[in-house]
């Protein structure tokens, strides 16, 4: 049964912010395509974090605190959705955080450093010599320093060509992405199918709580993880919500 239709404020506050990133530079107009195709999902999902979604997070989290060369991928919604959060995380697994676009322009990178740095984050920015390999598109760019040299990426609302090529050098990918059957989902080490801005809170909340966690028990609740699993019971909350 599809959920009662009623107006979400979380919603409009969502698009409130990306309009308020592109009037600053940060995000570009096509992030509004890519947030209402989210929405359409997170709708089907109950606007809520499910129980699925809960268990990536705590696996998301044990992945990042165990990472030696963690790294967030940041683009233009994630910029104007969530920076704080992106920062706290950053601050709770020590993690880098390298600006990222498909959309390249170095005006628009550079609003992205400028946005996180207000959170105390200096962010990498690729100058365009490092590039993933048997990657064809401006996805390939990335930082030396950062994804390059990355062992664990987490890569909240990205393209799947770029989950792909991450992969095959071996990196591990946290993905969060409300659609189970995408590309960055399917090939993903962990996805988070949920909305950024309940996820990203929750992943810094997760992640503050275990750091103390010892590093075998850290290893265990990542090795128990299962992203199959974790994708079809997201998939059949998805069609309890259509019928």
């Amino acid at each position: 049964m599809i959920p009662k239709s009623h107006p979400r404020h979380s919603s409009l506050s969502e698009r409130h912010a990306l309009e308020a990133g592109v009037r600053r530079g940060i995000t570009h107009m096509q992030g509004f395509i890519a947030h209402g195709r989210g929405e359409a999902f997170d709708y089907l999902i109950g606007e809520k974090t499910t129980a699925a979604a809960k268990n990536a997070i705590r696996a998301a989290a044990a992945l990042l605190l165990l990472a030696k060369q963690p790294v967030i991928s940041v683009n233009g919604n994630v910029a104007a959705l969530c920076a704080k959060e992106v920062a706290e995380l950053a601050a709770a697994v020590n993690a880098k955080v390298e600006a990222n676009l498909f959309y390249r322009r170095e005006k628009r990178l550079k609003a992205i450093a400028a946005e996180l740095k207000k959170f105390g984050v200096d962010a990498l920015i690729a100058n365009g010599k490092t590039k993933l390999p048997q990657l064809a598109s401006k996805r390939a760019i990335v930082s030396r320093e950062g994804i390059f040299s990355s062992d664990v990426v987490l890569v909240p609302l990205e393209d799947g060509d770029r989950t792909e090529a991450l992969r095959r050098m071996g990196k591990r990918v946290i993905a969060i992405d409300l659609n189970p059957l995408s590309r960055t989902a399917q090939k993903a080490s962990i996805t988070i199918v949920d909305n950024i801005t309940r996820a990203m809170p929750l992943l810094v909340k997760k992640a503050k709580a275990m750091k103390r966690m010892p590093a075998a028990d850290l290893r265990k609740l990542v090795a128990s993880f299962n992203n199959k699993i974790n994708l079809k019971q997201s998939l059949l909350i998805i069609r309890r919500g259509v019928r």
